[in-house]
């Protein structure tokens, strides 16, 4: 008998993107440590998800604690709406105000939520993914919206 739920259900969510990750990694050259190729990363990534996996299945079966599943339904479709709203609007709007929706609007999903913290975080993240994805790693995504210039 399952007597911590949550810990299983954690588990076996970490192991399915484990095995999600690996199976659209497969076709991808994998290179070696010193010279990775493009399959390296994800498979690596696939594999501690897979491990993370069962060590927490193995926690939640062994424990004698009981937790029971309870399903919040609120917080999880204002985080799913707003990474919606994140791959919607970064074309529309930019990176940098589409980040500061995704941060708002995701901040809103917690008890604790202050509009002043989510705006002053989201501005910072904002900025950090143009800087790092767009400047650093030449990712071609508009940083602004088209009324103010693309960058």
């Amino acid at each position: 008998m399952i007597r911590n739920t949550r810990d299983v259900v954690a588990g076996l969510m970490f192991m399915a993107f484990g095995g999600v990750a690996l199976f659209m990694a497969q076709s991808y050259a994998l290179g070696t440590a010193a010279r990775m190729g493009p399959g390296y990363f994800p498979r690596l990534l696939g594999f501690l998800l897979l491990g993370l996996g069962a060590v927490q299945c193995l926690i939640g079966l062994r424990s004698k604690l009981a937790s029971p599943l309870d399903w919040h339904w609120r917080p999880l479709l204002i985080l799913l709406t707003s990474v919606a709203l994140f791959i919607v609007l970064t074309p529309v709007i930019g990176l940098v105000a589409s980040g500061l929706v995704l941060v708002v609007a995701s901040s809103a999903a917690g008890a604790e939520f202050r509009w002043k913290e989510a705006l002053i975080l989201g501005a910072i993240l904002g900025a950090a993914a143009a800087a790092l994805f767009v400047h650093g790693l030449a990712v071609p995504l508009p940083i602004w919206p088209d009324f103010a210039g693309r960058s």
